[in-house]
């Protein structure tokens, strides 16, 4: 998810009662170029793999 939408996530989850997993990337996404959208992934990685071993 991308930092843009920390407010949105929020608000769902204690509307529903559910506290997501959710790493948040820098936004925008849409204007990056290949290499700066891979380089957002591979700093992102390690958090997914936290959450994915954690659960």
């Amino acid at each position: 998810m991308t930092t843009e939408f920390v407010d949105g996530v929020t608000a769902q989850s204690d509307a529903l009662g559910f506290e997501p997993a959710v790493v948040y990337v820098p936004h925008p996404i849409q204007n990056r170029t290949k290499a700066e959208v891979e380089e957002i992934a591979d700093r992102a990685f390690a958090q997914v793999m936290a959450m994915l071993k954690s659960a």
